[in-house]
């Protein structure tokens, strides 16, 4: 019995005295867990407040607050790990093999994020703006870190990986204030050139939407087997594209129909 009390006593002593030695850097390594996450909350405010004001892209600001909030809490785990004593060396070495392991299992998905801060940097568009790529077109109604998310003019969504369409083609039909047609019209071989071309002409100085400097043209694009192709070129401002595509092909059908001009079917080409 009174082994066993020693035992206890001596237990109970060695406690006590590992508790004296590693309480001061226990405390202090509350102290810092405390002071760390109220300053990373500050730090995190204060330089989302800096890009508010300095009308940074919404989604970059997003991108970068999160990016500053994890690797501030990563450091802050770090430090407070190595005040209470453990080797942060090894750990990082851990943490580094994870990582790697991580990456090589979704390189995809890093492809992606890769992408996603390309596109966010650089801006080759942005939120409403309408784009073609990947073989699909529509307003750009989300970017996010993975994916950009258009809405197609039926009303569909479309999920496109930042990955593939950072490293593709993007053609941006709203970035530029005005827009010109590139709309063609055939006639047949027995219709007076010049007064197909007059008739177009007047409808194009009639129409208020399209733009006198640069100034509209009608020319001959090609002369096939079956008929000649009047090509119809005229600017007009970027919103009103569609609208101004669609009354020249109406107010040259009523046009024609009136001078009896034997037309072919109208071809409508890059009027997206």
């Amino acid at each position: 019995m009174d082994l066993k009390i020693d035992l206890i006593d001596q237990y109970a002593a060695s406690f006590t005295k590992v508790l004296i030695d590693y309480a001061p850097k226990l405390v202090a390594a509350l102290l810092m867990l405390v002071i760390g996450i109220w300053a990373i909350r500050f730090i995190t405010t204060i330089t989302r407040k800096i890009m508010v004001r300095r009308e940074v892209e919404p989604t970059l600001i997003e991108f970068l607050s999160d990016i500053i909030f994890w690797g501030l809490r990563i450091l802050l785990f770090i430090a407070v790990i190595s005040k209470l004593g453990v080797e942060s060396s090894s750990f990082l070495t851990i943490l580094g093999a994870a990582g790697l392991a991580i990456g090589l299992s979704l390189q995809g998905s890093l492809s992606n994020f890769a992408g996603g801060v390309l596109i966010i940097l650089f801006k080759p568009f942005k939120l409403g703006d309408t784009i073609e790529a990947q073989g699909v077109s529509g307003m750009v109604i989300d970017i996010q870190i993975f994916v950009t998310q258009l809405l197609t003019a039926n009303n569909q969504v479309i999920f496109v990986p930042n990955g593939a369409l950072s490293n593709g083609t993007i053609i941006n039909y709203s970035q530029q204030k005005t827009r010109r047609t590139d709309l063609t019209i055939g006639i047949s071989y027995e219709t007076n050139i010049k007064e197909a071309k007059d008739i177009i002409t007047k409808i194009l100085a009639s129409n208020p939407m399209i733009h006198k400097h640069p100034e509209a043209t009608v020319t001959v694009r090609e002369m096939t087997d079956t008929g000649i192709k009047l090509a119809i070129r005229a600017w007009c401002a970027n919103e009103d594209f569609g609208d101004v595509c669609a009354a020249i092909f109406e107010d040259c059908k009523i046009a024609f129909d009136e001078s009896k001009i034997d037309y072919q079917p109208f071809v409508r080409e890059n009027s997206k």
